[in-house]
């Protein structure tokens, strides 16, 4: 299954800056409680690693760079947080 002809541009953006929006509404992903957890804490890695399940055959660039706005997007987000502590 190809990357591309399942979804656009649009929902890779949405996946990189919503995710936590874009996997609700628009992954079509059946939810069990490691997703829901993955959901609530690191919707980055979880759309990393639903993208390396259903993707890794056919679009492995893709998922390598799925992989590292995964570890910058939550890092990001973790030192944004902290900041906001400081205030």
């Amino acid at each position: 299954m190809d990357f591309w002809q399942n979804h656009g541009l649009l929902f890779l953006l949405g996946c990189t800056f919503f995710p936590r929006i874009t996997i609700l509404f628009f992954s079509g992903v059946s939810f069990g409680i490691l997703s829901i957890l993955g959901w609530l804490f690191c919707p980055h890695i979880l759309v990393a690693i639903i993208a390396t399940n259903i993707y890794w055959n056919t679009n492995p660039i893709l998922c390598i760079i799925s992989w590292l706005l995964a570890f910058g997007g939550t890092s990001t987000e973790a030192k944004i947080v902290r900041s906001r502590d400081k205030i």
